[in-house]
């Protein structure tokens, strides 16, 4: 069972940048995919960043490329969320979740969330 810890949310002002990370625990820990996601208020839960774990591939949503960037920690079993530039739009709680195997079509582990709000 992999368990996934968030951290890093906070209150910023618009223009401002905050990091996030997600810390995984679980034996033998070996994600096929890490992901971010975020939900708005009143809104569906949305794809943000992923990174393959074994080479490092990254891919990103149109909404925050250039802004954000994913990386990872082998070492730590953490994956990292730096986002720069931020507006209003990306206030929203943020989601850590793994991806076990490349079979699946969906994330099957999935962190607490981290609440992030960006200040006009």
């Amino acid at each position: 069972q992999v368990q996934l810890v968030e951290s890093g949310g906070g209150l910023v002002q618009a223009g401002g940048s905050l990091r996030l990370s997600c810390a995984a625990s679980g034996r033998s820990f070996r994600p096929y995919k890490m992901g971010w996601f975020r939900q708005a208020p009143g809104q569906e839960r949305e794809f943000v960043s992923a990174i393959r774990w074994s080479d490092n591939s990254t891919n990103y949503a149109d909404s925050v490329k250039g802004r954000f960037t994913i990386s990872r920690d082998k070492a730590r079993n953490t994956v990292y969320l730096q986002m720069n530039s931020l507006s209003a739009e990306d206030t929203a709680v943020y989601y850590c979740a793994a991806k076990s195997s490349v079979f699946l079509t969906a994330y099957d582990s999935w962190g607490q969330g981290t609440q992030v709000t960006v200040s006009a």
